[in-house]
């Protein structure tokens, strides 16, 4: 039986991949993926490097050096067109290097590219094109959400019983879920720019909002409390969940509670993701994962998730809901 070579979708899907090695090192620049094939073959790849530099395409050039010429650039992002002081475009580069060929996922919002770089690279003789590609898109969330929607990509984090508490009425909430499903929570918060609490949260158990794996204690984010009382040392502090809005610098928020902030949150319409730990316990009468949000009857609800990833962590169970626009 014959193996079908991989399509120009496949290999954009493997350079979305490739993006989520760069999240979220390489703030305040996107994480971005691009692979270079020629005959079939990889000669190149590359991601967004930390801090922003070298862009995904650069690595990748650099990395096949002359194979590339007259090859096939993939990039989960359209190539820049704006020279700065760290370097020159990726779309002059990929130009110069004599590509034959480039499929990018989706057309960067940036003014100073925004099609620019669609036009240096036929301008320059390159067979360019825009294909796209929603693992492109997913690849991108912050990125997007920071550009089309002024804020943070936000995903609100979940752990409770089967019967949706986060503690028992007295408070007691250590712990609800077991040690593969808290080590999978600070694999999340590696992935992100910044962890937000509120207030009764913070006070109640003084979390450490860290990122505690091997290896990686160096991506624990920034720490931002929703409060209107007197802010901590050390920790950002905003008065509403609105002002999200106002978090330079930071594209991928990770939302962990409590009630009342969770709450505060999908009143507003502010959650792009949910993510919820479930364990095989129930509590009865404890205290509810999400306050109130404002409802007057079920056909207010939120009609609007769809399910992405389910697995077992342990004995408990993750799910992960992307909200449908």
């Amino acid at each position: 039986m014959v193996t079908p070579r991989p399509s120009d979708a496949d290999w954009l899907a493997a350079a979305a991949r490739l993006a989520a090695r760069a999240r979220p090192i390489s703030a305040p620049n996107p994480a971005v993926g691009a692979i270079i094939v020629a005959e079939g073959k990889v000669v190149g790849r590359g991601w967004t490097q930390a801090g922003g530099r070298p862009h995904a395409e650069a690595v990748a050039l650099a990395q096949a050096g002359e194979a590339a010429k007259g090859a096939t650039l993939y990039c989960s992002l359209e190539p820049c067109a704006h020279r700065s002081q760290r370097g020159p475009s990726c779309a002059s580069s990929i130009v110069e290097a004599e590509v034959g060929r480039c499929v990018f996922g989706v057309l960067d919002p940036d003014p100073r590219t925004a099609g620019e770089g669609l036009e240096i690279l036929k301008d320059g003789g390159v067979e360019a094109e825009h294909m796209p590609c929603e693992a492109s898109r997913a690849s991108l969330a912050g990125y997007l959400a920071v550009r089309e929607l002024g804020r943070p990509h936000v995903t609100l984090k979940l752990a409770m019983s089967l019967d949706g508490c986060i503690a028992t009425a007295s408070g007691d909430s250590q712990w609800i879920t077991g040690e593969e499903a808290r080590a999978h929570v600070h694999s999340r918060r590696a992935m992100s720019d910044a962890i937000l609490v509120g207030g009764g949260t913070w006070r109640a158990d003084q979390p450490r909002l860290d990122v505690r794996l091997p290896g990686l204690d160096d991506r624990s984010p920034q720490r931002i409390l929703l409060t209107r009382g007197i802010p901590p040392d050390g920790v950002r502090v905003i008065n509403a969940p609105g002002q999200i809005a106002n978090l330079d610098g930071i594209q991928y928020l990770y939302v962990e509670g409590g009630a009342q902030t969770a709450a505060g949150f999908l009143e507003e319409d502010l959650v792009d993701r949910l993510e919820i730990y479930r364990a095989p316990i129930l509590i009865g009468g404890g205290r509810p994962a999400i306050g109130d949000i404002g409802l007057a009857s079920l056909g207010d609800a939120h009609r609007r998730w769809r399910m992405v990833e389910r697995r077992q962590l342990g004995s408990d169970t993750f799910e992960a809901y992307e909200r449908t626009r």
